[in-house]
Order: structure tokens, then C-alpha cells, then sequence
């Protein structure tokens, strides 16, 4: 019962204590994914260990499988194995089930020289039954590649009883936190961002970083601030104007050239810095100023010294760090695009909703659509989030531009449609991110005049209040999806 942060932060011992049944009688599988350390998600965590198994030797892989009880069976087991079971019954068999059961399972030992193995969360005894005895009659290499796509199903479902538990108890205990928000900080000729991979969608090359502003937010915890809730007691107290100062200072010493380099070298220098604060949040916004133009000689030209406000959508990013035994790791990272706000005049469709009594929405197959969009995306490494090597960094910008890339070319039938297209053209295009997340709204004008004379144009006004808005993450697995389906997407260039 442990957070995916705790994880990060525990030594070893008790890392492979915890997880060491993940993958049934295998701690060898935990004993690897270590080395992985620090795990971003629930998810990343189990990929890595997928991973680890898919690199196993045929041997290894056996014994894992070989590690599994038979269903059913009134056998020494994992607790984990236990408790699923008892779940969905098996430990309750009649004498006529158990005689099914141990007949159906000695065939299967007999022919393929392992116990068949089925993630049961979620079935009947009845469901097991029957794909048991349909398996049997499949060949061993099949079954041998079942049996381990099985286990991984297995292995996540444990995991997220794993965190699911611990969720619940750490919902109870009390929260110590504080923080500064709202801290501006500027700076002028920071390292420029340059050497960036190119993307057909988008002409961005890079940012010069004349001006480069940002908003932190900075939280920090840690149980040693409780007395400063509970007794008035700030000996160990960092004031808030301190943070605000230790922000903008480190932006005078930062070499990098990113949002996220920036957050990441001050959230490790402070959590150096103070050595009794044990967790960092830092949530860093762009504030975007935009270049401009000046008259010479040769005409307009862009100006090195003038830049303007720009009030228009802004990158993202955040990160979280732990102390740990003597280290300091990262147990989230995220980067993102905040209020990229777009219309498309005409091309997108909604048709096809249920229709009932309480549906006054008239269909509409050709109308204009104005759309609110977050984008967030999260990478493998999270060491590529910085900058430090540019090919590897992921540019706001370029993802904005994929955004209205896909937004132009596709009839668009759904907001989730176009996000999820969206997203699967981000991932071909960076495949060092894991996923790429939306927060969307749709606020579609509403029509005043919808025929003018010699003109297809109409005239529109604001929504009314209520807005539409969706929550949607594409992973690597839609992508795939994706590019099977290719040939069925209806993009109009």
C-alpha cells in the first residue's frame, strides 16, 4: 500500500519488498525495474516492468509463468493470487467445480507444460471455465504468449490495487503544504533555444529568448512544517517572500533555455538548499512577448530590441520532486500549452447525437466551431523535458502548430474526434513522449444572421454561458490504432 512518489523515495530493500509479487513468486522483475527509478505514473511503472519481462530470456519467462497457481487449485499461493480468486469465487468450489476445475487444469499441464493463467478481475467462474477449455485446444506457442499477456494484465491490475489502497489511507492523512504564487520573474538574453527538430507542420526553428518571462507557482511540504500549523512554530518556516526571491535570483544563474529546465534547476537547488523540506511542486506559465517590426533601409525588418505582450496562448510546465535516501527525485513532469483558443469558419459537422425529449440542439452539418484547448504531454525520459538536448525537446509551439494543422485538413465531426487526432499526429511526430493529454471546451458562436446577399458569410454573437468541454489522453497504443485506420480518416486538404 504505498504512493507512487513514496516508491521513488524508498530504498531498496523495501522496494522489492513491496513489489516483489507484482509479477507472481518473480521479485527478479522488481529487482530490475530499480534500476528505472523514478516512475512518473502508475502506468510508466508498469510499462518498464512489461518491458523488463519482454527482454527476458524463454527460460525466465517460463518460470514466470510456471510461477502462477492453477485456478482453482487448493495450492500454496501469492496473497495477491488469494485475494483474487476469492474474488471471483474460485475459492469456494462445489466438489463437481473442483473436479472440473483440477481435470480442465491437468490436460492443460499435460499439453503445454504450464498452468493456464487468466487476469480473472472482473469474470465469472463460469467465463473462466469456458476459455480455459477453449485455450486447450490451441498450440503451445500461442498459449505461451497469452499466458504472459495475461500476467501483464495481472501485474497492472496488482499495482492498482496497490495504489488504490494506499490512496485511500493517505486521503486521511492531513496535508502540509504552502507556497508563492504569482511570481514574476524576466529575463533579458537568456540562451537562446535553437538546433530543434523540424516538423512539417510547423516553421518554428527555435526561440532567441531575448525576453524570456515566466509565472511560478512554488509549493513546498513536508512533516516537519507541522508544528508551524499546529503550534504557531516557524523556526523551520521558509518565508513565502524568501521562495519568491530564490526564484527570480536562480533565473540570473540558470544556463538553460527552457521552462522546465528553469523550474527543474530551482526546484533542485531549493530542496538543496533546505534540507528538512521533503516534497517540491513548481508550476511555471510563459509570459509570451512576441517580436516586432522596424523600418530600414531594406525595408521591414525584425527588431532585436522592441518585443510586445502577447496575450495569446502560453507553454506550461510543472514538476515534482522528493528527497529521497540521499537523492533528490523527480516523481512527475509535464509540459503543456495553456489557452490555445481557435475558429474554423466552416468544415466541422455534429450530427448523429442522441435525440430525445430532451434535446433542443438542431443537428448541424456544416457550421463554424470556436475551441478552447489545454495540451499537455508527458516523455519517457523525463530528462529530455529540458532542453539540454534540444532534438529531444518537444517545442510548445510546434505541438500549437500540429493543433491547427489537423484542425484545417480534417472535416471535422466531434470536438473528441479532432483531439484525438490531434494528439496520435503528436505522438508520430515526438515519439520520446509517452502521451499527450487534453483539456478542451467548445464555444461555438451562435447565429443572428445566417443569410447575407452575395455572401456566404453570417453574422454570429457569443455562446450562451453553458460550454461544452472534454477530458481526453492519447497514448501510444491509439497511435497504432491510429495508423491502421489511416485510410478510413477523412482529412480534406
Amino acid at each position: 500500500m504505498i504512493s507512487i512518489s513514496e516508491l521513488n523515495g524508498i530504498n531498496h530493500s523495501n522496494f522489492i519488498e513491496v513489489l516483489k509479487d507484482i509479477f507472481e513468486h518473480s521479485p527478479w522483475v522488481a529487482e530490475k525495474v530499480w534500476t528505472y527509478r523514478p516512475f512518473a505514473s502508475l502506468t510508466d511503472l508498469h510499462e518498464k516492468m512489461v518491458f523488463i519481462v519482454k527482454d527476458a530470456t524463454y527460460e525466465e519467462k517460463l518460470a514466470l509463468i510456471q510461477a502462477h497457481p492453477n485456478l482453482g487449485a487448493r495450492l500454496e499461493m501469492s496473497n495477491a493470487s488469494v485475494q483474487e480468486q476469492a474474488g471471483v469465487g474460485l475459492n469456494q468450489l462445489t466438489s463437481e467445480e473442483f473436479n472440473r476445475f483440477s481435470s480442465l487444469n491437468k490436460q492443460y499441464m499435460e499439453k503445454f507444460g504450464f498452468p493456464f493463467i487468466m487476469a480473472v478481475k472482473g469474470q465469472t467462474k463460469t467465463v473462466i471455465y469456458e476459455s480455459m477449455q477453449r485455450r486447450s485446444n490451441h498450440h503451445e506457442a500461442e498459449e505461451f504468449e497469452t499466458a504472459l499477456k495475461e500476467i501483464e494484465k495481472i501485474a497492472y491490475f496488482r499495482l492498482e490495487e496497490l495504489i488504490k489502497k494506499r490512496s485511500v489511507l493517505m486521503s486521511k492523512k492531513r496535508t502540509v503544504s504552502y507556497g508563492k504564487g504569482d511570481v514574476f520573474a524576466y529575463r533579458t538574453f537568456l540562451s537562446p533555444l535553437i538546433a530543434v527538430k523540424q516538423i512539417p507542420e510547423s516553421d518554428f526553428t527555435g526561440r532567441s529568448n531575448t525576453v524570456f518571462g515566466v509565472n511560478v507557482k512554488i509549493e513546498v511540504g513536508g512533516q516537519t512544517l507541522l508544528p508551524s500549523f499546529t503550534e504557531g512554530d516557524n523556526s523551520l518556516v521558509v518565508a513565502t517572500d524568501s521562495m519568491k526571491n530564490f526564484v527570480q535570483r536562480h533565473l540570473g544563474s540558470y544556463e538553460g533555455a527552457t521552462i522546465e529546465g528553469f523550474i527543474q534547476y530551482v526546484a533542485e537547488e531549493f530542496l538543496k538548499k533546505y534540507d528538512h523540506i521533503d516534497t517540491i511542486k513548481i508550476i511555471g506559465e510563459e509570459v509570451p512577448f512576441e517580436e516586432t517590426t522596424t523600418a530600414s533601409a531594406n525595408g521591414l525588418i525584425q527588431s532585436d530590441l522592441v518585443f510586445k505582450h502577447s496575450r495569446n496562448e502560453k507553454s506550461v510546465a510543472t514538476i515534482e520532486m522528493v528527497r529521497g535516501e540521499g537523492t533528490i527525485d523527480i516523481v512527475q513532469q509535464s509540459s503543456g500549452v495553456l489557452d490555445l483558443q481557435l475558429i474554423k469558419v466552416r468544415g466541422n459537422s455534429f450530427v448523429g447525437f442522441i435525440r430525445d425529449e430532451y434535446t433542443t440542439l438542431p443537428e448541424d452539418s456544416n457550421r463554424p466551431l470556436f475551441i478552447y484547448l489545454n495540451i499537455g504531454w508527458e516523455y519517457e525520459d523525463t530528462g529530455d523535458s529540458t532542453g539540454s538536448v534540444p532534438y529531444s525537446y518537444v517545442c510548445a509551439e510546434q505541438v500549437r502548430d500540429i493543433a491547427t494543422s489537423i484542425f484545417h485538413e480534417l472535416e471535422t465531426p466531434s470536438i473528441q474526434y479532432l483531439i484525438y487526432l490531434i494528439g496520435c499526429r503528436v505522438l508520430e511526430r515526438f515519439p520520446q513522449l509517452r502521451e499527450v493529454s487534453f483539456q478542451s471546451q467548445n464555444h461555438t458562436w451562435d447565429p443572428v444572421v445566417e443569410e447575407i446577399p452575395n455572401s456566404e458569410g453570417k453574422v454570429y454573437t457569443e455562446p450562451r454561458p453553458p460550454y461544452g468541454f472534454q477530458h481526453f489522453t492519447v497514448t501510444k497504443e491509439d497511435l497504432e490504432n491510429s495508423k491502421e485506420l489511416s485510410g478510413e480518416i477523412n482529412i480534406s486538404k
